[in-house]
């Protein structure tokens, strides 16, 4: 049975608790269950950075397993970004200690009354004194908490400073470059004055019916060996998507205002494979090696080492911010992780803050182009140095208030969009409007169905449809948390194969798909009750649908056509008609 811990940070209590079946059964695993305890447990008052806000750490019920693309775990929060609904997923080698604990789900609620790091294993919760390690880095944290627990396969989960100050954006790390990011939990963690969790454990893990899921783990090794989406991850990592996206008019360039970059060569995996590539790294067991080790071999950073950047760290420094230097963009990635900010939303504020500077609207000496600037800017933003600095940290949404800049901070509910401009990929719009954490790319990936031809870019027709389709499968995909690199090979038979096995249940793949629109329902309502509504929250910004890409081919979506899908999506879940 699925186990729970409970921890109330304020009377540094804990308890274990079962997990009712009938849950299990109706929202099988990680998503499903945790974010069914946020909408219980989380009023729609609940401050964001209160004591009463919880962090619900989850791994799915292939964590531990030999799953291959399951090594992974969430968390689900209100968000401090945006005030709604949160999730994040990390990689990294964190997931099979969290299982091996025994506990499926981890709920942290309540505030320490001094710094702490939490020591989690099989034996139950330890709340230590964290005066030593609070102000530092996340990777000085993070070794520092390792090397204080006796555990040969221990792994940390910590904060920056970011999360110590509160910053709207702050992640969380594991194995250095590996974060739980977008939606500010790092924030959360910083606001319950938690610097770090070690976890570690050795129970087994037992699927419901072990030898289907054997069964489905060869199935799956023999179909990678000539899968060409596993050899295209092996060789070029997500930077591939760097060219792909340029060639179609989709990687937005100099903040939201072109979607083709002249100067991208720099920055594609070709360069990074000549001049940086060191390795390829897995989150174990796993079969893309998607994860490229660099280092800058040359110049001012020779010896920066990291893992990445990966695509959308590169769109945002290298794109927004036109910065066409590898190195400069790994240089930026590196004082994100240290700081302990998401990159994407990181990035965004930067190239905010150079085109407010370009614009005569702020006075900071930023220009296109300026990576020092950049850099000095993401140091103050992830400290709160400074008057701009500070306000920029509270996120974009503060900042379009104070700077009344309405229409032209891109962003949807709160959070900056993935680099797939709406205006070349229209699917993608839909998705940055429905998705419930903000404009996430991650929860359908719609990228993946409009550059492959399975409908056209432009199309609106039938877009809704589709994207639901994606939506659900992927929703499956995150209640075993299976890697989004895994979705051409998962595809609904399979998964639900796997769920089948893994929890013991008997669904069909209609009915697996009615529970992925139950749990989207609920995550939608959960932003409902917090006071989103479809006419102010559901909608990009009108510098995006009132002018078209200001480069050669001058693509644009329309409010009109965003309506369109938005109002066929809301049929097809069921949700009546969306107030628009």
């Amino acid at each position: 049975m699925a186990q729970l811990l409970r921890i109330d940070l304020t009377s540094r209590t804990s308890s274990p608790e079962a997990i009712p079946p009938d849950m299990v059964r109706e929202y099988i695993g990680a998503k499903g269950i945790g974010g069914r305890y946020l909408s219980d447990e989380v009023g729609p008052d609940v401050d964001p950075l209160g004591p009463q806000n919880k962090m619900i750490f989850a791994v799915g019920p292939a964590a531990g397993t030999k799953m291959f693309g399951a090594n992974r775990y969430a968390l689900y929060f209100a968000s401090p970004l945006t005030g709604g609904y949160g999730e994040c997923y990390s990689g990294g080698n964190v997931a099979p200690q969290i299982a091996g604990t025994g506990y499926q789900f981890v709920i942290i609620e309540g505030r320490a009354d001094a710094p702490v790091w939490l020591e989690i294993s099989e034996e139950g919760v330890k709340v230590n004194p964290a005066d030593d390690v609070w102000g530092l880095d996340a990777f000085e944290a993070e070794a520092k908490l390792l090397a204080k627990v006796d555990h040969p396969k221990a792994q940390a989960s910590v904060i920056g400073p970011a999360g110590e100050k509160l910053v709207r954006f702050a992640c969380i790390n594991n194995n250095k470059w590996h974060q739980i990011a977008r939606g500010g939990p790092g924030a959360v963690m910083g606001s319950k004055n938690i610097k770090g969790i070690v976890w570690h454990g050795d129970k087994k893990v037992e699927a419901a019916r072990p030898d289907k899921l054997k069964e489905l783990i060869k199935d799956l090794a023999a179909r990678g060996k000539d899968d060409p989406g596993v050899a295209a991850y092996r060789k070029l990592g997500t930077i591939m998507m760097v060219r792909i996206l340029n060639g179609v008019n989709a990687f937005p360039t100099r903040y939201w205002q072109k979607g083709f970059y002249a100067e991208f060569e720099g920055l594609t995996a070709e360069h990074m494979r000549e001049h940086h590539l060191v390795k390829n790294e897995v989150c174990p067991p796993c079969i893309m090696q998607c994860v490229k080790h660099n280092e800058v071999r040359e110049g001012p950073f020779k010896g920066l080492e990291l893992d990445g950047p990966d695509y959308e760290t590169v769109y945002c420094f290298g794109g927004l911010c036109q910065i066409p230097d590898f190195a400069q963009v790994m240089r930026m990635n590196d004082i994100c992780d240290r700081v302990g900010i998401d990159t994407m939303c990181g990035g965004n504020m930067a190239a905010l803050a150079i085109e407010l500077c370009e614009q005569g609207k702020l006075d900071l000496g930023l220009t296109y182009g300026d990576a020092d600037g950049v850099a000095d800017f993401l140091w103050k933003m992830g400290r709160r140095e400074g008057e701009v600095a500070d306000l920029f940290a509270d996120g974009i949404l503060k900042v379009e208030e104070e700077l009344g800049l309405k229409g032209m901070a891109v962003h949807v509910k709160g959070m900056a969009p993935a680099g797939y401009d709406p205006r070349s990929l229209k699917g993608m719009g839909l998705g940055y409007l429905t998705s419930t954490r903000g404009a996430c790319h991650l929860r359908a990936t719609f990228y993946k169905a409009e550059l492959a031809g399975f409908i056209e870019p432009a199309a609106t027709e039938g877009k809704a449809e589709m994207l639901i389709d994606w939506e659900d499968r992927l929703c499956q995909m995150d209640n075993v948390i299976y890697c989004r690199f895994y979705r051409d090979m998962v595809q609904w038979p399979y998964i639900t194969d796997v769920v089948n096995a893994l929890v013991g249940t008997d669904y069909s793949i209609e009915e697996l798909r009615a529970v992925s629109n139950r749990i989207i329902t609920e995550a939608h309502k959960f932003n409902e009750l917090r006071g989103f509504t479809a006419r102010k929250h559901e909608r990009l910004p009108t510098c995006l649908t009132d002018r078209p890409t200001d480069d050669e081919k001058a693509l644009r979506v329309t409010q009109d056509e965003m309506d369109f899908m938005l109002r066929d999506y809301y049929r097809l879940r069921g949700w009546g008609e969306p107030a628009l």
